[in-house]
């Protein structure tokens, strides 16, 4: 039983790292930061119930799509660490981000670019799907994880003015290469165990 609860936890934590809601803050306070402050609370809680749903939708579609697909365990890992090893170097390494390009200020985001690609990103929907393959026997694992990530999302991104504010902008920088960097751990150790996996199944054959 405490086994699946560190399994559990350890999913939710690197599914919060990917849904990146400490480096969302900034985009989030640009983005809403021409709407009424009661508004904006409700535009956030809207885009990421809508976040929330599309992450689901690609969990109970992700075990489908790798049995079709017929992808082993060991692919799973493999593939997956080197994924998110690449997402954390941009976490630590980031580009420029410009949300008002994608934007126009006259209009009130919905769906793009707040729930979409910001929460529910490639990076968390390609994982929800490689999770979703790697404990396919268990339905409620990842979906905790799932909604334990998101709600920690949710409160941090709820408050985003509030962490600009604690934090600013240096700050909020600094707290994202270093959820980066923890990110690079989990997939560096998502890759061991994939080749692991694979060098004792050569083996066996």
């Amino acid at each position: 039983m405490a086994s699946w609860w560190m399994h559990m936890f350890s999913m939710a934590f690197a599914l919060f790292l990917l849904m990146d809601p400490i480096g969302n803050v900034p985009i989030f306070v640009s983005v809403l930061k021409d709407i009424d402050p009661n508004r904006q609370r409700k535009i956030i809680i809207r885009e990421l119930i809508i976040a929330l749903i599309i992450i689901i939708v690609f969990y109970f579609l992700g075990d489908a799509l790798l049995g079709f697909l017929n992808v082993t365990m060991p692919t799973i890992l493999i593939s997956g660490g080197i994924i998110l090893f690449l997402i954390a170097l941009k976490m630590i390494f980031p580009g420029r981000r410009d949300p008002d390009v994608e934007l126009p200020h006259d209009k009130e985001p919905f769906i793009v670019p707040l729930a979409t690609p910001l929460v529910a990103g490639p990076a968390v929907l390609a994982a929800v799907m490689l999770y979703s393959g790697q404990h396919k026997n268990d339905l409620m694992l990842l979906l905790c994880a799932i909604v334990i990530a998101w709600a920690a999302s949710t409160l941090i991104l709820l408050s985003s003015s509030l962490w600009k504010k604690l934090l600013g902008w240096r700050g909020l920088v600094a707290c994202e290469r270093l959820m980066g960097l923890i990110l690079t751990l989990i997939a560096v150790q998502m890759f061991l165990e994939g080749t692991d996996m694979f060098m004792k199944n050569c083996a066996a054959k």
